[in-house]
């Protein structure tokens, strides 16, 4: 099924495989989502013209694709069980030799002869990596830029964020260390899960998972918006990362290479209405809850990227100039959307107990985000951390609407500012909800059809071949 959806990339096909796939499976997977204005249908719409097609451009590119990230930090809550010894959970660091000069100078070699003739750079562990900035930023600009760096923000972040100049952060390539189910689970993943949701997530007292908070207000019982609007965020982020443990499963591990690929009984237990007693459903609205989340903060955020002084730096001018331009493009897009959710309708209360409410629910993201350092399996831990930090700069992003809006034209700002650590996690943790949509209508017919051969003729007029033998799913032209 991994192949499958990759498949289907233009929007013409996009576009006929939304038609012909929508699932009976998932009846209750349409109409208006709680909490906001938006259908499911629309969302499936714009993201497979708008979105899909540019998002997948920007990830490979080589700003997103390199991530630092600290995989050896000890866990703050309890007792490590050990990294897992599955070979398919550990992660391959990338060579020094294959991260683009730019991203391992630090913030002022830009563009310089130095640096375009790939000669000697500032060790990374000497730069400070804080952000997008050129060298022709002026020495009060830089100096400001600085303070900025030693000012204690922490009280705009929702993550915590690993230090990316510690000897123990690696870059790690992202397109050769795909998400994927490795064989781990058991108790040290449960425990994972358990603590997210029984210690850190706002539920009613009563109610305890797999079973649904968000219940109609009864009394005491019923969760104000902001906390279902928490919940809702957690569940969805369980579910993305689920729903790709499910497309990509360690299905034989063999003598020689592992065998990936879908696993419906899996998918089955986790999301099909009957096995889960209607929960499944609730879960994958949530996912595209968190999808409109993420969207609204990505065409907020729009001006700070904006600004001329601000570059997406790898070194390679040509390179960097094509990325920025594709950014600016993709935002474009996501300011197209016609039914955002308003986050103004969130803290609006009294002004003292707005503050405190909102505290509350950055706290708990933190916990949440700390607790990703107790996941045994390396990769499990990286794609963890990566997606959390992603929802994280997601959400500064949208409490941060004053400080957007008073950015500085010319030169950094106290106010807010984003690493490219940030950059990076929250253009790739919303990467990872785009394909899911296509793999929500492709699993319904996968797993409720049996043997099966659709054809499907796209609005242009070309014809595919989608047939499912034996458990062996394909999609091919047809003539």
């Amino acid at each position: 099924l991994g192949c499958v959806w990759r498949v289907l990339r233009t929007a013409e096909q996009s576009r006929a495989a939304l038609l012909i796939l929508r699932s009976p499976c998932f009846p209750q997977l349409t109409g208006v989502l709680d909490d906001c204005f938006c259908d499911i249908e629309s969302i499936d719409v714009f993201n497979n013209f708008k979105i899909y097609p540019r998002i997948q451009k920007l990830t490979e590119r080589d700003y997103f694709r390199y991530y630092r990230v600290n995989l050896n930090r000890p866990c703050p809550f309890w007792a490590d069980d050990g990294h897992c010894s599955i070979k398919d959970c550990q992660v391959e660091p990338c060579p020094e030799s294959k991260i683009p000069v730019g991203i391992k100078s630090g913030n002022y070699n830009r563009y310089s002869q130095v640096t375009n003739a790939n000669t000697d750079i500032v060790d990374c562990e000497q730069a400070q990596d804080l952000g997008a900035i050129n060298s022709t930023l002026s020495n009060y600009s830089k100096e400001a830029f600085e303070d900025w760096a030693r000012h204690d923000d922490a009280q705009d972040h929702f993550c915590e964020l690993d230090d990316e100049t510690s000897p123990d952060a690696d870059y790690v390539d992202l397109l050769l260390n795909p998400e994927r189910y490795t064989g781990y689970k058991g108790p040290s993943a449960w425990r994972v899960w358990n603590s997210i949701y029984e210690e850190n997530c706002f539920k009613p007292r009563s109610v305890y998972r797999p079973l649904n908070p968000l219940v109609p207000p009864r009394g005491k019982g019923c969760l104000c918006l902001e906390k279902r609007v928490f919940y809702r965020l957690i569940s969805g982020l369980h579910s993305s990362i689920n729903i790709h443990l499910c497309a990509e499963y360690l299905l034989d591990e063999g003598w020689g290479k592992s065998l990936w690929g879908p696993n419906v009984q899996e998918f089955r237990q986790r999301f099909d209405p009957a096995e889960t007693k209607g929960e499944g459903t609730r879960r994958l609205k949530n996912l595209y809850f968190l999808y409109l989340i993420e969207l609204r903060a990505l065409s907020k955020v729009a001006p700070y990227f904006d600004r001329a002084f601000v570059n997406l730096y790898t070194g390679d001018r040509q390179e960097d100039r094509a990325t920025k331009e594709l950014l600016l493009q993709f935002f474009n897009e996501t300011k197209a959307f016609p039914m955002h959710f308003d986050e103004k309708s969130m803290f609006a209360g009294q002004k003292i107990e707005a503050k405190t409410l909102k505290e509350e629910f950055r706290l708990h993201f933190k916990n949440i985000s700390r607790i990703m350092d107790c996941v045994g399996c390396s990769k499990c831990r990286l794609w963890g951390k990566l997606q959390t930090q992603g929802l994280g700069t997601a959400l500064k992003i949208l409490f941060s609407e004053k400080e957007i809006k008073n950015l500085p034209e010319h030169s950094p700002s106290k106010g807010f500012q984003l690493t490219r650590q940030e950059i990076v996690a929250l253009l790739n943790g919303f990467g990872r909800l785009i394909p899911l949509l296509y793999t929500l209508c492709l699993y319904g017919w996968y797993y409720c059809l049996g043997n099966w051969v659709v054809f499907i003729r796209a609005h242009n007029g070309k014809c595919f071949k989608m047939e499912n033998k034996n458990d062996n799913f394909m999609l091919e032209k047809y003539r």
